[in-house]
């Protein structure tokens, strides 16, 4: 059974910082693109950031560009979101998802949901003003 973990949300003021982590079981991911979503209430659920498959290619959402970093570590079949200078409108439920497929995943492609199969279950992320 595949299984992806999101932890790491939290409270934090704004100007703080998080780090979110995905833990996957059930199969290895290190031939796919992995990415992360959030999702505030009311909205839809919108691209953050993805890696590709060895982390030598990253995507980010415009309004989290500078501020967060995404990676990833295939020995641990782990991928990762460091959040800094959070503000208000980051938050949101954070959703760790892994590629379709296997292999190349263009710019467009790993920035929408329809190019993810597995998900994780959400990790709220709350940053008070």
């Amino acid at each position: 059974q595949v299984q992806l973990v999101e932890s790491g949300g939290g409270l934090v003021q704004a100007g703080g910082s998080l780090r979110l982590s995905c833990a996957a079981s059930g199969r290895t991911f290190n031939n796919y693109a992995m990415g992360w979503f959030r999702q505030a209430p009311g909205k839809e659920r919108e691209f953050v950031a993805a890696v590709n498959w060895s982390g030598s290619t990253t995507y980010y959402a415009d309004s989290v560009k500078g501020r967060f970093t995404i990676s990833r570590d295939n020995a641990k079949n782990t991928v990762s979101l460091q959040m800094n200078s959070l503000k208000p409108e980051d938050t949101a439920v954070y959703y760790c998802a892994a590629d379709r497929d296997p292999g190349y995943c263009s710019s467009y492609g790993c920035r929408r949901v329809i190019q993810y199969e597995y998900w994780g279950q959400g990790t709220q992320v709350t940053v008070s003003s």
